[in-house]
């Protein structure tokens, strides 16, 4: 079941790519899109939710639940 979490801070698509590739770093992501517009990013796999908030604040953008 595919996790979508609030992201924000990203204005254009390098921060787009920033932000899934930090999140397909974290452990059980398969796949991974962001979309600034929306300001939120979805990941496909067996994972935390923390987690993916943590990758995106390490990353340097502002994420939440």
């Amino acid at each position: 079941m595919p996790e979508t979490i609030t992201v924000e801070g990203m204005t254009c698509g390098h921060c787009e790519q920033t932000v899934e590739s930090a999140l397909e770093d974290v452990d059980g992501v398969t796949t991974a899109t962001a979309d600034r517009e929306a300001e939120s990013a979805t990941v496909e796999g067996d994972v935390d939710p923390t987690a993916l908030v943590t990758a995106v604040d390490d990353a340097g953008y502002d994420a939440s639940e």
